[in-house]
């Protein structure tokens, strides 16, 4: 299904990757878009972790943050890296009015489940709960 056909506030998908390049969560919100592997996902947050990095350390900017965004036709993928290199990678369509502040709520939604002391830092998040925070922070706009 073609990004226009899903309208012009769909988010796609999101991944948040870890300091050290790793998936720690990645879910797919557009229904009807073909789904990746699990390998396929790791593969993609792999390798976008590696050019955001790459991006940085070429950026003629001193201290540039790497890559805030990548837009093609059909999507756009935007990045919020956080203070202790976590990025929050989310794909939507081109037109859509707000990545920016999604993934600032996704952030946000993010910082309080930390607060979870069964759920250790940098590792993958396995929860019904943070699954239907997201569904709603993401979904929200």
């Amino acid at each position: 299904m073609s990004a226009h056909a899903q309208g012009s506030q769909t988010a796609f998908a999101l991944w948040i990757i870890n300091k050290a390049g790793g998936l720690i969560y990645s879910r797919t919100y557009a229904d009807g878009l073909a789904t990746l592997s699990s390998n396929d996902n790791l593969i993609l947050a792999s390798t976008f972790h590696s050019i955001h990095a790459i991006a940085s350390r070429i950026s003629p900017v001193p201290r540039s943050s790497g890559i805030h965004s990548i837009e093609a036709d059909t999507f756009k993928m935007t990045c919020l890296q956080t203070p202790t290199g976590i990025k929050f990678v989310l794909s939507t369509t081109p037109s859509h009015p707000a990545p920016d502040a999604v993934l600032k709520r996704v952030y946000e939604t993010y910082a309080d489940y930390l607060k979870d002391p069964f759920y250790t830092i940098e590792m993958p998040i396995r929860s019904e709960v943070f699954e239907q925070k997201m569904q709603v922070a993401v979904r929200g706009f």
